[in-house]
């Protein structure tokens, strides 16, 4: 892909809008973004050299003895942030970590991903990604007290959220973000904004972007925005179904008018989809990061948890939308078990390593899924070979830990960091006593 801008459009752009401060973004391997700023007059410097940082404070970059790290901004990233000032203005940057000698960073997530494009466009590929983010609105970050009692599609005045999310999407917009829907969700003070598909890299920052803007106008508006995927007991969780496919030089190559099965699907896609379902299990840790996020992946709301794959039926792992006459551009797959607190440079490099193995095995795809999985019985899904994501952190961990192809994926440095880290942090939710073992246990035993 061409990119938009280069840096002397950049440093023309900075001069005439009046931007003083630029922020270099980038993030660690937890997928929490990073941000230190230079002025102006350093940015010219900056494109040429990079900017030296300390590395040895960020979660998953490196030891003390080898803490020096350089920043390398991409100019094709820039945008001014809409809510700083207009006079001496603020305007951002994703960077791209590296060391010292000029060599790539194994352990910064960007370089993971730009690893498995480089790798799918070796073979002729390029991954596009759309992905639906949802999120909560909160009186505040110390409760659950919800902003409205609205549901899915619902419209003022249950939905008080309206102007938030306008903003939002206004914001976005002005920052070169696309946004193709944005809407209530099923749960209360439950919102989605959909962002309109692009290539894996651009899309990862965006996600990142997205994250922080929606977080920024609530706290303008005096309220409170988490993307946590459980926060309400018994309401439906928060999700980032990613929708994506591959191109080649002919088009969308899941794309086969003459399928046999009549899906509409190619060999390639079919290999995909059986090689996301293969891996899936695997790399449950990276696309669902958090103890909570477990919470979300039960039967009965919406999140998929048996591993199987469908068109109409959203209760399977996958799901492939619809085809429709003329819209061959559009034929994807749907992966509906993420959550938005997924590191996405991870999260799609995860997806992206598990579809193009899929292909390179040449994976058979297992039957439609057409009944609602969530009531078939223990016996109906072993019968039907239909098995379950892991149900915890810590069986996610231990199959993360022990899959080859994660390692190949994220390569060593980001796979140890990763596991030391969730296992910690699996191993501190465990020794927790929490109040409903108190109100269960103490009365009584």
């Amino acid at each position: 892909m061409a990119p938009k801008f280069d840096k002397d459009f950049v440093l023309k752009t900075v001069q005439e809008r009046d931007v003083h401060f630029v922020r270099f973004w980038f993030t660690d391997v937890l997928g929490v973004l990073k941000s230190f700023a230079v002025t102006d007059t350093e940015l010219e410097g900056a494109f040429e050299e990079g900017m030296g940082f300390d590395g040895s404070s960020i979660d998953g970059f490196t030891r003390l003895e080898e803490s020096d790290m350089v920043a390398y901004p991409n100019p094709d990233t820039f945008a001014v942030l809409p809510w700083r000032p207009s006079e001496q203005g603020v305007g951002r940057m994703f960077c791209d970590i590296v060391k010292p000698d000029g060599s790539p960073f194994e352990g910064d997530p960007r370089y993971a991903l730009k690893r498995m494009c480089k790798k799918a466009a070796d073979l002729g590929y390029t991954m596009y990604v759309g992905p639906e983010l949802e999120y909560f609105y909160f009186e505040d970050d110390q409760d659950t007290v919800v902003l409205d009692n609205g549901g899915y599609f619902d419209l003022t005045p249950l939905d008080s959220a309206s102007d938030l999310r306008r903003d939002t999407v206004l914001t976005l917009e002005k920052m070169g973000i696309p946004v193709e829907y944005s809407h209530h969700e099923v749960a209360p003070s439950q919102h989605e904004i959909d962002l309109r598909y692009s290539d894996a890299l651009g899309m990862a920052d965006n996600v990142m972007t997205y994250r922080l803007v929606v977080k920024e106008i609530a706290m303008q508006a005096g309220v409170y925005a988490t993307f946590m995927p459980k926060p309400i007991y018994g309401q439906n969780g928060s999700g980032m179904h990613v929708h994506q496919s591959l191109f080649n030089k002919d088009g969308n190559a899941f794309f086969d008018a003459n399928d046999p099965e009549g899906y509409n699907l190619s060999k390639t896609a079919k290999h995909y989809i059986a090689g996301l379902l293969k891996y899936a299990p695997e790399f449950c840790a990276v696309t669902n990061p958090l103890v909570n996020s477990y919470k979300r992946l039960v039967p009965g709301y919406e999140a998929p948890v048996y591993i199987a794959w469908a068109r109409r039926n959203r209760s399977a792992l996958v799901r492939v939308p619809m085809y429709k006459p003329g819209k061959e551009v559009a034929t994807r797959l749907e992966l509906r078990s993420p959550d938005p607190t997924a590191n996405p440079y991870l999260a799609f490099a995860v997806m992206l390593g598990a579809g193009l193995k899929g292909i390179e095995e040449q994976l058979e795809l297992a039957p439609e899924a057409t009944n609602n999985i969530f009531k078939m019985s223990d016996a109906e899904l072993e019968a039907a070979k239909i098995y379950t994501l892991p149900g915890t952190l810590g069986e996610a961990i231990d199959k993360f830990e022990a899959s080859e192809l994660m390692k190949e994926v994220l390569g060593e440095h980001i796979h140890s960091f990763y596991v030391k880290n969730k296992r910690a942090e699996w191993d501190e939710y465990r020794l927790q006593v929490s109040e409903w073992e108190i109100e269960r246990y103490l009365p009584t035993v």
